[in-house]
């Protein structure tokens, strides 16, 4: 299955402790990338995330973000009993010298450290953590899978460009060679002494032998069709769609440096423009 490396997902997920938000997003990299950014109360899971992450992904630069919300009603906030004891003991000492003074009760609450947060479970933060971010990973594969599947379709139809070219350039070559036959019996029919018949075909050898593509053609011929098939694995493919294309192109430039046919001139250009287009593309598969 084709993936493409842009993607984006989110997910949530609720609980009485709070709720812990995730988001993933990502694009073209030659390898795995990974961002993070966690708050405080996370960063002891660093380590899992990213282990988890490259289990399901091996390409693209990739930014994870993860928020966590603790409840605000129930046990979720409670008083330092110790630090408001001492607070009241102050508060009694000060009172003979300040019998006007008041106590605040919202004053009294931004005290730092008079109010606390309630510590939730580190097993059970554990858990909520992997499955958000399973969550999110199934639909960041899933978006990814969506778009590689419109690439693979745009490469297919590029590869059945390529196939249509070297099947009319093989459909071609006879006409070019015996053109070229003609040519250079026009020319050795000009020169004031008879060729030799003999000296003829060596020559027609020789020069018939410097514009065969017959093995570039079967080679692109096996280049398409291994291209098909890697499209077709459930496997990451990217590099090896980029390392087939070097392939591709250099039976392009071979066949154009063979020309001796405008025919086969343009086609080896159109190839260029096809092969450059799946290039492209590749570009953003993972």
């Amino acid at each position: 299955m084709i993936r493409s490396m842009t993607a984006y997902a989110a997910g949530e997920r609720l609980a009485p402790w709070g709720s812990l938000s995730c988001e993933l997003r990502a694009v073209n990299h030659r390898y795995l990338e990974l961002g993070l950014r966690l708050p405080d109360e996370l960063r002891a899971f660093e380590g899992l995330l990213r282990e988890r992450v490259a289990r399901r992904v091996t390409r693209g630069k990739l930014d994870l973000s993860l928020r966590l919300r603790p409840a605000l009603g129930g046990e979720a906030l409670r008083l330092n009993a110790d630090l408001l004891d001492r607070l009241a003991e102050l508060a009694a000492q000060c009172d003979a010298r300040f019998p006007r003074m008041q106590v605040d009760f919202a004053e009294l609450l931004r005290h730092p450290g008079l109010v606390e947060q309630a510590e939730i479970d580190a097993d059970v933060l554990r858990e909520a953590v992997e499955a958000l971010l399973d969550q999110v990973l199934d639909e960041f594969i899933a978006a990814r899978e969506r778009e590689g599947g419109k690439l693979a379709e745009f490469m297919t139809s590029r590869l059945d460009g390529i196939a249509d070219i070297a099947a009319q350039v093989r459909e071609w070559l006879p006409d070019i060679r015996a053109a070229l036959r003609q040519k250079l019996e026009t020319r050795l029919a000009d020169l004031r002494e008879a060729a030799d018949p003999g000296r003829l075909e060596q020559e027609l050898v020789l020069h018939l032998q410097k514009i065969d593509v017959d093995e570039e053609l079967d080679r692109l011929a096996t280049h398409v069709g291994e291209a098909h098939r890697v499209l077709a694995l459930p496997d990451a493919v990217g590099r090896r769609l980029d390392f087939l294309l070097q392939e591709f192109n250099r039976e392009a430039n071979t066949l154009g440096s063979k020309s001796v046919d405008a025919r086969t001139t343009r086609a080896a250009v159109e190839l260029k423009v096809l092969i450059e287009q799946i290039r492209e593309q590749v570009q953003n598969i993972e």
